[in-house]
């Protein structure tokens, strides 16, 4: 008898434990051991996840595949291609270090429907002329202009730029192909992170987004 109920009790603790293991493979997490991060950014709250909703598709703006051309992983020498767990790593930093920033290259109109939460906007098209170029380098990099003109990069701050993803050639532009991108004024480019997959990478693994089409 004694046997009978030791058998017994393991068999129910194998089923107990068959459910906690099918309940956490039911979790999508972020990382291991990780399902979602909050983050304190410009004066609002996110709360990073990915969705778990098992039949969630990718919004109708990113299921396009005959767009664009694709950019090349390394963009530029000393210009580092990251994935979304650094970008997350960055994310996390910029809430306790000024000296972080994460660029959202696109047109306005695209930011505004659809971002990475805590990302300010600063289209590629700021770098087609001196002038506003170096209007941003000063306004949102934290570049200053000496009294002879030249730009000092000495307290710039470390960019992590996207756009729509691996075929967007926007982020290029504003980093090294534009009349007055990035590197051509002399930004350091080990000060710049290149977030390669973009918003299609970030949509496709069901990260939190923010903009009018959130929740469409």
């Amino acid at each position: 008898m004694q046997w009978l109920r030791l058998m017994a009790l393991f068999v129910a603790l194998c089923c107990l434990h068959g459910v906690h293991a099918e309940e956490d493979s039911a979790v999508v997490l972020i990382d291991k051991g990780v399902q979602s991060i909050t983050l304190h950014l410009q004066g609002k709250t996110y709360v990073i996840e990915r969705n778990q909703n098992p039949e969630n598709t990718l919004t109708d703006l990113y299921t396009n595949t005959t767009v664009g051309t694709l950019q090349p992983f390394h963009l530029a020498p000393g210009v580092e291609t990251i994935g979304e767990l650094e970008v997350l790593d960055y994310l996390q930093r910029m809430q306790t270090d000024a000296s972080i920033i994460v660029v959202d290259t696109r047109p306005p109109i695209w930011f505004e429907r659809l971002r990475i939460p805590g990302s300010i906007n600063v289209p590629m098209s700021t770098f087609n002329n001196e002038l506003g170029a170096i209007e941003a380098l000063e306004k949102y990099f934290n570049v200053k202009t000496k009294a002879n003109g030249e730009l000092d990069f000495s307290q710039a701050k470390t960019i992590v730029a996207y756009c729509n993803g691996h075929y967007c050639g926007q982020t290029p532009a504003a980093v090294k192909a534009n009349p007055f991108a990035l590197l051509k004024l002399g930004y350091p480019p080990e000060k710049i992170k290149y977030y390669r997959g973009g918003m299609q990478a970030w949509t496709s693994a069901g990260l939190t987004v923010i903009g009018k089409e959130a929740f469409n």
